[in-house]
């Protein structure tokens, strides 16, 4: 065959190699492209887990059962939306008008399931007891029994929960053996106290001795 052929047959494959090897490189550019790609989602994956995870152990509850739904993993307290419906009624206290009869306050205080048999036991309130107290303003007026005062509108919540463990000693609303938090009416979700010692002990100190409790005033707690 002429030498012509062949130098052009040369020519063209030689071409066909430059070309092939142009095609290996695109596509060994293109696989790194994607791995390096795939390694960035992968290690934003792993930085939304871990911030998730910070997340969820930040809120978390450190109480288990009816006791978590009041409490967050840093301590903040919230009113439990059924505690009418689940749990159990202790008692009520009628607060004394100053200048006329009847009262002005009505207080009915509701404990977290199983406090009653519980301290019917031992005499102790158990770790994650959860104390209710609803607060209402009265009516008052004549009936045929006489000055009768009922509960009017609901000023707020006060309420309590037992740790006797120690569970958030950087927290304000925790210490002596409890949480203590008030709600006003229209929050149940966010406290108003701020400081259990100047905000909520102080009514409390005649019953240091029975925990803090006016355990006296609840009969059903008599063994």
């Amino acid at each position: 065959m002429h030498a012509g052929y062949w130098k052009t047959l040369l020519r063209a494959a030689t071409t066909e190699i430059i070309n092939e090897r142009y095609r290996l490189a695109n596509t060994r550019s293109n696989a790194m492209r994607i791995i390096s790609a795939l390694s960035a989602v992968l290690a934003g994956l792993s930085v939304i887990g871990a911030v998730t995870a910070y997340g969820q152990m930040n809120t978390r509850s450190q109480y288990g059962g009816t006791t978590a739904a009041v409490v967050d993993g840093k301590g903040n307290l919230r009113v439990p939306p059924d505690y009418r419906t689940t749990y159990q009624v202790l008692g009520s206290w009628a607060v004394a008008k100053d200048d006329s009869p009847g009262s002005k306050q009505l207080h009915v205080v509701y404990a977290s399931p199983g406090t009653i048999a519980a301290y019917r036991k031992d005499g102790h309130f158990p770790d994650g007891t959860v104390l209710v107290k609803e607060v209402f303003n009265t009516d008052t007026k004549a009936m045929t029994t006489g000055t009768v005062s009922s509960a009017g509108a609901l000023a707020g919540w006060f309420v309590m929960v037992k740790d006797n463990v120690g569970r958030f000693p950087g927290n304000k609303l925790w210490g002596d053996g409890w949480a203590w938090s008030w709600f006003d009416a229209n929050n149940a979700q966010k406290t108003t106290s701020t400081d259990y010692k100047t905000d909520c002990q102080s009514c409390h100190v005649p019953a240091r001795q029975s925990d803090w409790i006016y355990t006296s005033g609840y009969p059903v707690l008599t063994r």
